[in-house]
């Protein structure tokens, strides 16, 4: 239920932007600070309201997957060391994909905490240029540009101690969408754990794409591929997509499988699919 009330608001979001001259603003929630809490043993969110940041700890350092927006840096950073973990710990930092309020912030993290960051190679362009490749409704959003330090493949296993991190390339949203699967132990328990790149269109232009020419076939293999693919708690990018920050005060308050919702991913799927093919139909449609 909550991933389909988030999904009519940013379709809304979406619309009002495309009606107007100029792009809609943010929503404020993705500068909104909220605490840090533990999602399972050795994961923690440590975003924002709106956009999600997520840590996962091993004997050896952390991990941090997505840096939301360079304003959210303060936060973010803050957030990390309230759950112990010095900045300096921060190994490698991750990306889920090259737009600025899932990467923004990234470039300042790295250069505070020392770590490598690691991406797809689809993306790598946008990222050290610190712009979108696609042709989207909403014009350019510019975002300090990273320097990528590896490039992970799809099915490459990152590794940091004791925590093994698994790569699935999942383009669409951008060309090297990348989404994130590790196994956490939670309350005595092994959970699958997906960190899903978007899979939304987000006023990409599917028809005629200068930018990113292989959109729809990329978005209808991820579809496929997701379709496959299993997990116990799923975290997005946009946590309310998934009711996170909720989910999280509900464990917080003695709820060992608060984020555990193993129809939550095929929901999902289902969902964005019909989206995008009801988008796909509307843009091929001509002009009257």
């Amino acid at each position: 239920m909550a991933y389909r009330i988030w999904f009519r608001g940013w379709l809304a979001l979406m619309a009002l932007s495309a009606a107007t001259s100029a792009p809609a603003a943010d929503p404020p929630e993705w500068t909104t600070p909220t605490a840090p809490f533990r999602i399972a043993d050795n994961l923690y969110y440590v975003g924002t309201k709106g956009l999600a940041a997520y840590l996962i700890v091993s004997r050896d350092g952390a991990i941090l997957l997505d840096g939301p927006m360079d304003r959210n840096v303060a936060a973010i950073e803050r957030n990390i060391r309230q759950v112990g973990v010095p900045l300096n710990r921060v190994r490698l930092i991750v990306s889920n994909h090259a737009h600025d309020d899932h990467v923004g912030g990234i470039a300042r993290i790295k250069r505070d905490t020392g770590a490598r960051f690691l991406a797809s190679a689809a993306d790598r362009w946008a990222l050290e240029h610190g712009t979108s490749q696609s042709d989207t409704n909403y014009g350019v959003r510019r975002y300090p540009a990273v320097k990528v330090d590896g490039v992970v493949r799809d099915g490459q296993v990152v590794r940091l101690g004791d925590v093994a991190l698994t790569a699935h390339l999942t383009p669409g949203h951008t060309p090297g969408c990348t989404s994130w699967s590790m196994v956490a132990l939670d309350a005595g328990k092994l959970r699958r754990v997906l960190f899903p790149c978007s899979i939304t269109v987000a006023g990409n232009r599917l028809i005629d794409n200068r930018g990113y020419p292989g959109i729809v076939a990329d978005f209808r293999r991820t579809f496929a591929k997701l379709a496959t693919m299993r997990a116990d708690i799923v975290l997005p990018g946009h946590p309310e997509a998934a009711d996170v920050i909720e989910r999280g005060k509900r464990r917080s308050a003695g709820l060992a499988d608060a984020f555990v919702d193993s129809r939550l991913l095929p929901r999902m799927v289902a969902e964005q699919r019909a989206a995008f093919e009801t988008e796909l139909a509307k843009a091929q449609r001509p002009e009257r």
